[in-house]
């Protein structure tokens, strides 16, 4: 269970972290600049298990891995959205973030209590009492969400040479 960060639709990557940050690929220093432009409070005030709720096309713009990387390292648990730009979504499966895609979830207020089940992409809105469902990951992708990422997925089960 977290607390819910509202967010608006077309979120961008430069958004997430302003370009003249991604100098570093270090997450902790990319999460103390996360969103810093747009929500300064944030990076201060989030906590592991907190949530990311936003509307359509969230990080889009460049392709950039460190806004996903940044959000990782914020200890976000889950970003929900009725959309994901297509770069940032694989690039969020890659780095182990775990991310949900929800129409309904726009009904989430920012502050809002949410658990977030993504085996079954169950969303339960503990503030508001109500429950959506998201298209659940499937199996290989959440097995790769698990293990923090593709390349600890790979390592995990002994297949080195692809990430040397």
């Amino acid at each position: 269970m977290g607390r819910a960060w509202k967010f608006g639709e077309n979120l961008n990557t430069d958004e997430i972290i302003p370009a003249r940050y991604n100098i570093t690929i270090d997450e902790k220093e990319l999460a103390a600049k996360a969103f810093c432009e747009i929500r300064p409070e944030f990076a201060a005030q989030v906590q592991p298990g907190d949530l990311i709720v936003a509307g359509g096309n969230f990080g889009c713009g460049s392709s950039r891995e460190h806004a996903a990387v940044a959000i990782r390292g914020t200890g976000v648990q889950c970003v929900i959205a009725p959309s994901f730009a297509r770069i940032f979504f694989r690039n969020a499966i890659n780095i182990g973030l775990p991310i949900l895609e929800c129409p309904q979830a726009v009904e989430i207020e920012d502050g809002d209590q949410v658990e977030v089940d993504l085996s079954r992409g169950e969303i339960r809105n503990l503030s508001q009492g109500k429950v959506y469902h998201a298209k659940p990951l499937p199996a290989f992708v959440l097995k790769i969400v698990e293990a923090g990422g593709l390349v600890r997925f790979l390592r995990e089960h002994d297949i080195e040479e692809l990430t040397s």
